[in-house]
């Protein structure tokens, strides 16, 4: 109790027992308990992480590099994934590559029209990723079996002509391979 006796609380008859010191010790508490809330605020608002990719961000070196296999077209298994890259760029942001290659079921995901459905939810998701730099490839393969174009595809998804392929490609250049 001896920095309440400090030159902040100077002059000020500050209870020393009794209810009133209990009740000084909850105001106290509420006190610390909102700047605490409002430091941990305003160093989010002050210092957010940023992951601004663009097209060089393949030339540069970042300490990770991940390649997902999405593969399957339920809604749980999309939000798992797209979840999952996104805990990614808010703990490494632009120290990570990340790239996602749709391969059969998986592929409507980053269809304009998609044949199998994809709540609105996961397309927004898959838009904002790609806006924060995620790649996203689609498997030529899969889509001459749909009989789709690279019209049918969201403007910033790359045609593969084999997505395994492109899987094998990326780990061979050292990308983490992660499916689910």
């Amino acid at each position: 109790m001896g920095w309440l006796r400090s030159r902040a609380f100077r002059g000020r008859d500050l209870p020393t027992s009794g209810p009133d010191v209990e009740s000084w010790g909850r105001r106290l508490r509420r006190f610390a308990a909102r700047l605490s809330i409002v430091l941990a605020v305003s160093v989010g608002y002050v210092s957010p992480v940023v992951a601004h990719h663009t097209e060089a961000h393949f030339g540069r070196s970042t300490t990770y590099q991940v390649v997902y296999q999405f593969n399957r077209s339920d809604a749980t298994y999309h939000r798992s994934v797209l979840f999952s890259i996104g805990e990614l760029i808010r703990k490494h942001g632009d120290d990570i590559e990340i790239v996602v290659i749709a391969i059969g079921p998986g592929l409507h995901i980053l269809g304009r029209s998609p044949v199998s459905p994809v709540e609105q939810e996961v397309k927004e998701k898959v838009q904002s990723l790609a806006d924060y730099g995620v790649h996203f490839r689609a498997c030529g393969n899969t889509m001459k079996s749909l009989g789709w174009s690279s019209k049918d595809l969201f403007s910033f998804v790359e045609v593969v002509p084999i997505g395994v392929e492109a899987l094998i490609d990326f780990q061979t250049r050292g990308f983490a391979y992660i499916s689910w």
